[in-house]
């Protein structure tokens, strides 16, 4: 997977935020293991704060939900939910350089 993540950055009226392992899985009802194994598989990336706690960002959160979504909903495994939204997000790109000739 592609660990450059950052194809859609925040905009003037999006805030950054960054939240932590546990408030992820919180969010989103699932276990760490599964957090850690979208990371493992290479969706997210996410970095580690200065007490060595997991910092996951907007696009991070974003990404999960989807990875999530597609799991449940679709019966799709990680590594294909990885390349669904690698593909969903050329699109969005290719479909931004057309809007803008």
């Amino acid at each position: 997977m592609n660990k450059n993540h950052n194809d859609s950055q925040p905009t003037e009226c999006e805030e950054q935020f960054y939240l932590s392992l546990q408030e992820i899985t919180y969010s989103f009802s699932v276990s760490q293991t599964t957090i850690l194994d979208i990371i493992d598989e290479g969706i997210i990336s996410a970095n580690k704060n200065e007490q060595d706690e997991w910092q996951f960002d907007n696009e991070a959160f974003r990404r999960i939900r989807m990875v999530l979504q597609l799991t449940r909903d679709l019966g799709v495994n990680l590594a294909g939910a990885g390349l669904a939204i690698e593909l969903l997000n050329e699109i969005e790109r290719l479909q931004r350089l057309i809007d803008h000739k």
